[in-house]
């Protein structure tokens, strides 16, 4: 059983979930391993995301753990069998390893929300802006490293151009759009770009106002990736110490629940779009 030194968050997610299934049937790992014909370590491996784990094979621990949501166990297959080599390995040694797991959650999400309040979320920033919120950073990066992040972040916006792309709702708060990252005429431009995409069948903005009453939500700043079925799903969060993923089941739906809140405290699609035109004459 080949192993990996590197395993993405992709590949140790469906370990984690193989995991939560044994849990579920109350087995032990020495028991689940057997089913196999392995060890508790090369099962440790396998649940680490350290090593992979064929269709059959994964079927058959399935069915082992008495798990009958064919969807969910169709969908673990789909990540075990999957062997894409997506543009972001370009980047891979070159950038950290979170940026790379970032751009392939996007890939295979079926839908993308963001809540920001800061800044303009990542997928419709322009290239200005980008750069402006990536060089910010102390200590400093050197140049051909800025390049680096700014074009990776250029390039996550497939998911939007695609010929098939993902469905997106993002919900921003006024102070993101009035922080100045750049110039005025820098401002402008990253407006009309929120705008232009937001003309787009599959993309929603919405705009939560300074002026809304009884609103505290300002701390709920996440993104929300879709997985083919609910429990895949992921929520993203910065830290000081970089993304993190988070995948419980309680957690995600909390973090549902959340969104439709500020979903429900934002002003709708047109009125969201009138009130960007209002900001970009102000400028």
């Amino acid at each position: 059983m080949a192993t990996r030194r590197h395993p993405t968050a992709r590949q140790q997610r469906l370990g984690a979930e193989l995991r939560k299934l044994r849990d579920a049937a109350g087995l032990k790992a020495t028991e689940a391993a057997a089913l196999l014909g392995a060890n508790s370590a090369q099962m440790s491996q396998i649940e680490s995301g350290a090593a992979g784990v064929s269709e059959e094979r994964l079927r058959r621990l399935a069915a082992h753990y008495s798990c009958t949501d064919e969807e969910l166990i169709d969908a673990l297959v789909a990540w075990a069998t999957d062997r894409t080599r997506g543009w972001w390995e370009e980047y891979r040694g070159r950038l950290p390893t979170s940026f790379l797991d970032l751009s392939e959650l996007e890939h295979h999400a079926t839908y993308r929300w963001d809540v920001d309040f800061l800044h303009v979320p990542g997928l419709l920033q322009t290239e200005d802006y980008a750069r402006g919120i990536l060089g910010y950073r102390v200590p400093e990066l050197p140049e051909g490293e800025l390049d680096l992040r700014v074009r990776h972040r250029l390039e996550r916006r497939v998911v939007l151009e695609d010929p098939q792309p993902i469905q997106y709702e993002a919900v921003i708060h006024e102070s993101a759009l009035r922080i100045r990252v750049g110039d005025r005429t820098a401002a402008r431009v990253q407006l009309a770009r929120i705008l232009e995409f937001s003309e787009a069948d599959h993309v929603t903005v919405r705009v939560i106002p300074f002026d809304l009453d009884r609103f505290a939500g300002a701390d709920s700043a996440m993104v929300y990736a879709g997985g083919t079925v609910p429990r895949l799903d992921t929520v993203v969060r910065d830290s000081p110490q970089g993304a993190g993923f988070i995948d419980a089941e309680a957690q995600l739906a909390g973090y549902r629940t959340l969104f439709r809140r500020m979903e429900n405290a934002s002003l709708s699609p047109k009125r969201s779009r009138d009130f960007i035109h209002r900001l970009t004459k102000e400028l």
